[in-house]
């Protein structure tokens, strides 16, 4: 499993405005960093997830696609957006 640990902002301090996320391979020790655009690309693929420590467990990282301009990382709990990612420390 992959867990987001940290956040890099751009131009904003919403979720939109995520432009690089920190992460672990909880499996592999692997850590590494990734822009917003390939993390949204590899959770594209089938069978990769990520997700973010909450106070209730982890909780899944989703893509959200507007209708308007880029997609971009927020959380989900049971079917709630959530400010998790936002909530992580920033670099």
């Amino acid at each position: 499993m992959v867990y987001v640990t940290a956040v890099h902002l751009s131009g904003g301090s919403s979720h939109e405005h995520i432009s690089e996320v920190r992460w672990v391979n909880s499996d592999t020790g692997v850590s590494a960093k990734s822009t917003t655009e390939e993390m949204v690309e590899w959770l594209a693929q089938d069978g990769n997830d990520a997700q973010v420590g909450g106070d209730d467990g982890p909780v899944d990282v989703v893509v959200v696609s507007p209708e308007h301009g880029a997609p971009y990382l927020r959380t989900e709990a049971d079917g709630d957006p959530t400010d998790n990612l936002l909530a992580l420390p920033t670099f």
